[in-house]
């Protein structure tokens, strides 16, 4: 028993599943190309500024590291390198 089904029949069938992923699309992909956001991680990671690093124990690293006492805070200030500014807590 084969049941042989006309194309009128199978285009009806195809109309409602096209509407319902036009609603499902997300804004994003109807943005155009230039306004999305395409930078990877890494690329992200090279516009970001050093911060602190948060430690227990802070300590001088170089001859230009001065340590500071600020709100209640102990931080180290280095004019040489910036890699070494450093908060306790």
């Amino acid at each position: 028993m084969l049941r042989v089904v006309g194309r009128g029949a199978i285009s009806g069938l195809r109309q409602p599943l096209t509407s319902s992923v036009r609603g499902i699309q997300s804004k994003s992909t109807l943005l155009p190309l230039s306004s999305r956001d395409t930078s990877t991680p890494t690329q992200q990671h090279h516009q970001q500024q050093h911060g602190m690093k948060v430690r227990s124990s802070v300590k001088k690293m170089c001859d230009g590291c001065s340590i500071v006492r600020r709100k209640a805070r102990l931080y180290v200030i280095c004019s040489k390198d910036p890699k070494h500014k450093q908060r306790q807590g």
